[in-house]
């Protein structure tokens, strides 16, 4: 068989397209994983919708396969591959880095100058078979579920993010709980924050964070009282912590307006458009310390994601199972917030 089923974007507009194509051909320094298993990322979500992130980011490349959450066997290496055979299980690290200019040198791949995004740069996870630098390959254990393993892609986002600063006795405001935010509160718990303050405006949502250790539920679908409910919860102190995965205005308005003078905020969200902040008020004259978290550190995060997966209870954020040619289920899931974490199983 030299075909494969794989989803693709080809128009710039909202949608996918699902079209047999060619099992890609590796290169030397490359591995074939057969995909067992990939899920739909908020990213993803930006890319289907083709809002106005996705049309600066992504514009130039269509038509390509995307996607990039992943997990399967190799089964096929390239003669230069090193520390990954054919038959293990692996993940995929989804930043691609160059490995010469001046960041990867300095031990910060993950913000390499050259670097390439799995599914957004690259073709991606959306099919039977992914072509993978094998330097991204990370080997999972076989007793970890392919639907499982897949999840720990943004099992890394939320460790990076999380263990940005010191977390252990602060309290902490989360916004946006999702996958990534969910998995944030739980790692937040293990690692002994004082209190966990969870924001987001999907009930079913708050009930996953509720259930993975945070402490205080604040339901943002009207912003009015938003910033009073965390100062009452933190005796009027204002959190130690803020970190941000909605990708929202709104939270950064609410999460600095409720930061300790001194604190630390945490950014991952991806926002659609530039908005305004109030830099001198909220930022400069409060001491702030901000940090832009992209992705994962290559490949710190993965090791602790790899101590931390065994008491995260991760298997708990896949809410939803459906077979790859059912990827506008999955989305429809998602679209109407009904989930948390869609795998898509070739």
């Amino acid at each position: 068989m030299d075909k494969m089923l794989s989803v693709w974007k080809t128009a710039p507009k909202e949608g996918l397209e699902l079209k047999d194509t060619a099992i890609p051909k590796i290169k030397d320094d490359e591995v074939l994983v057969k995909v067992k298993a990939t899920s739909i990322c908020g990213t993803d979500i930006h890319i289907y919708k083709w809002d106005e992130w996705a049309q600066n980011r992504i514009g130039k490349n269509i038509p390509y396969i995307f996607g990039h959450e992943v997990a399967g066997e190799v089964v096929e290496a390239g003669k230069n591959v090193r520390g990954v055979h054919v038959g293990d299980h692996v993940s995929a690290e989804t930043h691609i880095s160059c490995g010469y200019c001046y960041q990867c040198k300095t031990g910060n791949e993950h913000i390499c100058q050259n670097v390439k995004i799995l599914g957004v740069d690259t073709q991606g996870t959306f099919a039977e078979y992914l072509a993978l630098p094998y330097r991204n390959a990370w080997v999972n254990d076989k007793k970890i579920p392919h639907w499982v393993a897949t999840a720990q892609e943004p099992l890394g986002n939320a460790v990076h993010t999380v263990f940005d600063g010191e977390i252990v006795g602060k309290t902490v405001t989360i916004f946006g709980m999702g996958p990534i935010g969910v998995c944030a509160a739980g790692l937040c718990k293990i690692a002994g924050a004082a209190k966990i303050i969870a924001i987001d405006p999907v009930p079913s949502r708050l009930k996953f964070a509720k259930e993975f250790g945070a402490d205080v539920l604040i339901d943002n679908s009207t912003d009015s009282n938003v910033q009073k409910q965390i100062m009452d919860a933190t005796d009027g102190l204002g959190a130690d912590v803020f970190l941000e995965f909605a990708g929202s205005p709104a939270a950064m308005k609410h999460g600095l307006g409720t930061l300790k003078a001194g604190g630390r905020a945490s950014i991952l969200g991806i926002f659609p458009k530039p908005f305004e902040v109030d830099v001198t008020n909220d930022i400069v004259f409060r001491g702030i310390h901000i940090g832009g978290i992209n992705g994962r550190k290559m490949f710190d995060t993965w090791y602790k994601a790899k101590a931390l997966l065994p008491k995260i209870g991760l298997e708990r954020i896949v809410t939803h199972r459906f077979k790859l040619s059912e990827i506008e289920k999955g989305f429809d899931v998602l679209k109407r917030r009904e989930g948390m974490k869609v795998v898509l199983e070739p």
